[in-house]
């Protein structure tokens, strides 16, 4: 049974019930008010019938014309009748009542039969002495005929009355009903395009104070989480099979290469001494890179898994000193500087919650981005410094810079913005997303900006340690410690 349906039966049920109620309390009131007027008539009547013999006046002298009067003496009984009234409500069937239970039941009203079948009729009984010093009784009897004629009918009109009523309920009723569930066949059929693969549909929106009103208004936000859940999934889906695309290219020239140079030993094509070992020199280079692609890859494939870092303090002013110690020992006709993040400020330390290790990788990556892709003599600036709340430090370099079209997908997994280079000039495109994916670990930010003058800068943002007081450098007269060039 639908809601509809289960909601019409319950009102038109309901609605029943309510006036078989009121029709039943009506009818028992009419019923014992008219009742109650035929009992004052009949003891009215009675103790006049009483007055009348007890003053000696001629019993039947006065006997109205619907009533059944009846006087019993021990030794006379009369009662009257008027033929009207006889042919139209038939004789009462009233017992012999002596004085005694006249007595008793004095003024007491009850119901008797009628030789007509259908009717009845209403007495009461009241002790009536004579003249004579005897005594008796006087029984007053009225109809009911026209009371309970009166009671049919008006059942008879509730009744009808009722079954209009119900049947007008039921109609307006499941109209009001199906119009009040037109929102939620609008969200049925908002589901059903949902089902088919539209996840675009939203409810329509409603008064937030109706219950549809709120269910629409979680579909809504709901659906949209889902629609955002499945546009990162499939963004997802697209960036793993891009990757696996990827690490299969570059893993696949490594490989190539040392089959190709097996496969030339296995055929005898290297004779001489000097032939084997340039062979086996390029079969460690290849292997080298492999191994270092590869530990690329499991070091994003941890930090894809969300694999909880360390939580130690970590001076970001002694990682860029060591990264200029390794600079000098990389490429020691290359100028390089340790500078505070501002021009007019001060070296100390910046102390940032971190793994050590992660950041002296990012620290390294972008070290090894400058020399890789700048040319030699290019100078180089590590900045250092506390900025709005973050430690922050900065890899300046004066090359070439990069344009602003591959600056937005330098963070990409295998993206090289020089597409000629070639892979043991070039690398293979992960440095920068490592370094991303690691800042992102440290809850930081990484981005890419132009040096003034010409070249790149990587800022690096971390939080700074729990506690740690806070100098920030990013304004002039910023404090901190010496530092060093």
């Amino acid at each position: 049974m639908s809601l509809r349906t289960r909601l019409v039966t319950i009102i038109a049920v309901l609605l029943g019930a309510g006036l078989v109620l009121a029709g039943a309390a009506t009818a028992t009131l009419l019923r014992g008010t008219l009742i109650g007027q035929v009992d004052d008539k009949l003891v009215a009547e009675a103790g006049y019938q009483a007055k009348s013999a007890l003053y000696g006046q001629s019993l039947g002298d006065y006997a109205p014309s619907d009533y059944y009067v009846r006087w019993q003496f021990p030794d006379l009984e009369k009662a009257f009748l008027s033929r009207a009234a006889l042919e139209q409500y038939g004789a009462p069937s009233v017992p012999d009542i002596g004085a005694d239970e006249a007595t008793e039941a004095a003024g007491i009203p009850f119901t008797t039969r009628s030789s007509v079948a259908g009717s009845r009729w209403r007495a009461v009984a009241y002790p009536l002495p004579n003249v004579l010093g005897q005594q008796g009784s006087v029984v007053v009897a009225l109809p009911l005929l026209d009371v309970d004629r009166t009671v049919r009918q008006v059942t008879l009109a509730i009744v009808l009355t009722g079954l209009g009523i119900v049947l007008l309920g039921v109609v307006v009723g499941g109209w009001a009903v199906q119009r009040s569930l037109r929102p939620l066949r609008q969200i049925e059929a908002t589901a059903a395009a949902i089902a088919d693969g539209d996840l675009s549909q939203r409810v329509q929106a409603a008064p937030t104070s109706t219950e549809v009103g709120r269910l629409s208004a979680a579909l809504n936000g709901m659906l949209t989480q889902i629609e955002q859940a499945f546009e990162a999934r499939t963004a997802s889906e697209a960036r793993m099979r891009r990757f696996v695309a990827d690490a299969s290219h570059e893993l696949r020239t490594p490989l190539a290469t040392i089959r190709g140079y097996a496969e030339l030993y296995r055929m005898g094509a290297l004779a001489e001494r000097a032939q084997v070992d340039d062979t086996m020199r390029r079969v460690e280079q290849s292997a080298t890179r492999m191994g270092a692609l590869v530990e690329d890859l499991l070091a994003l494939a941890r930090l894809d898994e969300g694999r909880p870092l360390r939580a130690d303090p970590v001076d970001l002013t002694v990682l860029a000193g060591d990264a200029i110690s390794d600079l000098h020992a990389l490429d020691p006709g290359r100028p390089t500087r340790l500078v505070p993040l501002v021009a007019d400020g001060s070296l100390g330390p910046c102390v940032v919650t971190g793994d050590e290790a992660r950041l002296r990788q990012v620290v390294a990556n972008l070290v090894g981005n400058v020399v890789q892709h700048t040319p030699a003599g290019t100078p180089v600036e590590l900045a250092v410094g506390v900025g709005q709340g973050a430690g922050v430090l900065e890899v300046r370099d004066h090359g070439p810079g990069i344009d602003p079209a591959h600056a937005a997908r330098v963070f990409e997994r295998f993206y090289r913005v020089d597409a000629s280079r070639t892979r043991e000039s070039g690398g293979a495109g992960l440095g920068m997303a490592i370094v991303a994916a690691i800042v992102q670990a440290h809850g930081g930010a990484v981005e890419l900006s132009a040096t003034e003058g010409g070249g790149t800068t990587v800022q690096v943002r971390v939080p700074l340690r729990a506690g740690e007081p806070v100098h920030d450098m990013s304004g002039a007269g910023g404090e901190g410690g010496p530092g060093g060039s």
